[in-house]
């Protein structure tokens, strides 16, 4: 880091951006030694490593902590030593829309407004802002977007097109629903089914029973920050032809599941259809919720669900698979997608 640089100055002069399919990509400008880049975001993109040495700061997704660590010596009394420990990092993150509206006297007025504070894992924070954006439905297609611009300050600016007009109340209403824990659970889900469709594809696309009991080892072998620090959830997306699509870590699951969703939203849609997603945790509602909004006809995990998150995947015929693991797992809704070797 040099002399008078902020940490996010740092990372961003140490990151360079890059395209998985240039085609998709209308511009990238960038502006060397400043705290923001500007994307033209239709197309797909991560933070890769530069060749620059900053191997303090190239993982934004843990820290390095000193502890005083105690074990039992020979079963008899406790020993301690000073050592080094690893763990995963947690800041929060500001989602910022940029819109306009249509009510306004000046139509070529763009108006700002803070949406969303979430505790994130730092890291691939673009894909979250626009995973979240999908999710809640406040966009429907990447031509909603025009840019995003992640700045200092642990911010990321989403600028919306013109065409694009947000419900700032319902999303309100949707943020009050889900803080308060599903006060009416049938009123949430009819919410959610009054934006998307139910997935009826269940003898279209299939998937052998071996492949999903398989699911959870793929995930684990794949979380390279929780193998290091054992704090992290991940979400996971395949193909139906068992390859991965894409997977995320973050210290919030939903925080996960939408850095997926971003990620995969832009550069290739059309993966959505026919995939399997795989959770490291539990199955919430929300999560059947950001699943749903895309087309995933498929959530699998390693932990359970819940009551209202299997009420949602019965309406919208989402299967969904608990308690995944080599010999054994429970089918919840649609088992119909699943089949016996």
């Amino acid at each position: 880091m040099k002399i008078g640089e902020t940490l996010a100055q740092a990372l961003w002069r140490s990151f360079e951006c890059y395209t998985h399919d240039k085609r998709l990509v209308n511009r990238i400008s960038t502006r060397r030694g400043s705290a923001c880049e500007l994307f033209d975001i239709h197309g797909d993109f991560e933070m890769k490593p530069s060749t620059t040495n900053i191997e303090t700061i190239i993982d934004r997704g843990s820290r390095k902590v000193q502890i005083k660590r105690f074990q039992k010596a020979d079963g008899h009394k406790f020993l301690s030593a000073q050592e080094q420990d690893e763990l995963s990092a947690e800041e929060p993150l500001e989602i910022r829309l940029v819109y306009f509206d249509p009510n306004a006297v000046d139509q070529a007025a763009s108006l700002e407004r803070s949406i969303s504070v979430t505790m994130r894992t730092p890291g691939h924070d673009v894909e979250l802002a626009v995973g979240f954006l999908v999710g809640e439905g406040i966009v429907k297609n990447p031509e909603d977007i025009e840019r995003v611009r992640p700045c200092e300050n642990d911010a990321v600016r989403v600028h919306l097109a013109k065409g694009c007009q947000v419900d700032f109340d319902q999303l309100q209403r949707n943020f009050f629903t889900s803080s308060s824990c599903g006060v009416c659970g049938k009123a949430t889900i009819d919410a959610v089914c009054r934006q998307t469709m139910p997935i009826t594809d269940a003898r279209h696309h299939q998937f052998d029973a071996s492949w999903i009991a398989s699911l959870g080892g793929k995930l684990r072998a794949e979380q390279s920050v929780f193998n290091r620090t054992g704090g992290l959830h991940a979400s996971a997306l395949f193909r139906g032809d068992g390859s991965l699509i894409a997977i995320r870590e973050d210290v919030g699951r939903h925080n996960a599941l939408d850095k997926v969703i971003g990620t995969v939203w832009f550069s290739s849609p059309e993966a959505f259809v026919g995939s399997v997603l795989c959770l490291s945790g539990r199955i919430s509602f929300e999560l059947v919720q950001k699943a749903a909004m895309v087309g995933i006809p498929v959530i699998v995990a390693v932990g359970a669900p819940s009551t209202l998150a299997i009420q949602l995947a019965k309406e919208l015929e989402i299967t969904v698979v608990g308690f995944v693991r080599l010999d054994r797992f429970n089918v919840y809704t649609v088992p119909e997608r699943i089949t016996d070797p």
